[in-house]
């Protein structure tokens, strides 16, 4: 029987049978190696196919243990579709096997997506992270394992509904990765070791940097014709705080998140600047820069500078301070660790008392390794609590800045200011969660004026 008939069919046996083919279908996602009986290939559906979609895809195709197919796509542009399929298409050719009427488009297309999937399978949730929960919600309720981007999460609302999504994978025994991936980075993973190993002493300050020129969907133009202003918002989703948690919580959470881990802690609250500069008629509503001082519960301190300008100074990498040294790690293009450890607080080639060597594996590479390795071998792995918090975090520092008061980790995650409570019953013609305001822009945070919510 071909994989498609074979699809076509199950799909069909699980209509009718109803609540029956559903108890079979939990009882089997909670057993080790579900599909030995008919065979061991991991089928995995990607819903979200811009560049981190089909980049995850590449990964999850790449992955050690075991034969890996592509079954089906999913995404709201059917254009971003089509160059997804025909990117992982060309790399993957004996392992793509999504005929056209396993290509979804529209906002239900996630769940036609995850209905080709067997219980035990994978589904990839790479769109805004507005849908993450809602999508997760359909993933858990189908018995299928789940890789999703980061961030997981935009607000308190939903940190709330993720972390008890979250309880649910592990009561149905379901696999969770998380878009993390310097928590698998060869390098990153030993300089931790040896910093909580005490090579640094005890930590008092850690500070980290990503400033660089405007990437992404950073700055959106007032919106075209032809398109609506939903779908306008989605496309250009690192504007909008709903769809993303805007620049902050998307570009700055690996930063924040790796030297959390470092510390093995997350700070208990925030304070911050940051502004607007050069908008021109860009409708987005980011800042331009970010200077975030967290606070842990011992009192040792993360400073985050983050600044989206050209012409500017850049930097990038992550700094703890120890009573005994300095633990350092930065990134090159591919997001290869170097990881250095100094017996000052000086990083001179003078003080340098360790370096890991060149040539550590992609750790988007070891990420789905890992991954994968946990589903075959049946091994405890949710990374979606860690996800939430570490998102949270984001919020926290984002929210800070935005609304210039004091925020803790209490007042952020019991937040009631859900940027899009209704974003689960979203669809082609629905207005956008966010509208323009009389002037012909949309709100932006204003500190000082707006203190309890970020616009």
């Amino acid at each position: 029987m071909s994989e498609k008939v074979r699809a076509t069919t199950r799909r069909g046996f699980l209509k009718d049978t109803g609540r029956i083919a559903a108890a079979a279908a939990l009882a089997q996602a909670a057993a080790p190696h579900v599909h030995a009986a008919e065979d061991n290939t991991i089928r995995v559906a990607l819903v979200g196919c811009g560049g981190r979609g089909t980049g995850a895809a590449a990964d999850a195709l790449s992955a050690t243990g075991g034969p890996i197919k592509l079954v089906a796509m999913a995404d709201v542009f059917e254009n971003r579709l089509s160059g997804s399929y025909q990117r992982i298409q060309r790399e993957f050719p004996d392992q793509v096997d999504v005929p056209e009427d396993r290509r979804f488009v529209g906002f239900d297309a996630y769940q036609h997506a995850t209905d080709c999937l067997r219980p035990g399978d994978v589904v990839i949730l790479a769109t805004p992270p507005a849908f993450r929960w809602p999508h997760f919600t359909y993933a858990i309720e189908k018995a299928v394992h789940v890789f999703m981007e980061k961030p997981v999460t935009v607000d308190g609302p939903t940190t709330r509904r993720m972390l008890k999504l979250a309880d649910e994978a592990d009561k149905k025994n379901l696999k969770v990765a998380v878009g993390l991936m310097w928590r698998h980075c060869a390098a990153r993973r030993e300089l931790v070791d040896r910093v909580r190993q005490g090579e640094i002493g005890d930590i008092l300050a850690m500070r980290t940097y990503r400033m660089h020129g405007p990437i992404g969907s950073f700055s959106a133009d007032p919106k075209p014709e032809g398109i609506s202003e939903l779908l306008y918002q989605i496309q250009r989703f690192h504007s909008f705080l709903w769809l993303s948690g805007g620049c902050y919580s998307d570009f700055y959470i690996h930063n924040i998140d790796e030297l959390c881990w470092m510390k093995d802690a997350w700070p208990v609250e925030a304070q911050a600047v940051g502004g607007r500069h050069y908008r021109g008629d860009s409708l987005d509503q980011n800042f331009d820069n970010y200077s975030v001082e967290y606070t842990f519960a011992d009192g040792a301190k993360l400073l985050l500078y983050g600044r989206c300008i050209s012409g500017c100074y850049d930097q990038f990498g992550g700094f703890a301070h120890g009573t005994k040294g300095l633990g350092a790690i930065s990134s090159m293009g591919d997001k290869r660790g170097t990881a250095r450890i100094y017996n000052s607080q000086n990083p001179s080639s003078e003080s340098l008392a360790w370096r890991y060597p060149p040539g550590e594996p992609s750790p988007y590479r070891l990420e789905w390794n890992d991954f994968v390795d946990a589903i075959r071998q049946d091994k405890p792995y949710n990374e979606s609590r860690r996800g939430a918090e570490a998102s949270l975090v984001s919020s926290m520092g984002r929210m800070a800045a935005h609304t210039g008061q004091v925020v803790t980790w209490d007042e952020i995650f019991n937040s009631n200011h859900e940027f899009a409570p209704e974003v689960d019953r979203l669809t082609q013609d629905a207005p956008a969660p966010l509208q323009l305001q009389a002037n012909g822009k949309y709100p932006v945070p204003q500190p000082g004026l707006v203190k309890d919510r970020e616009y």
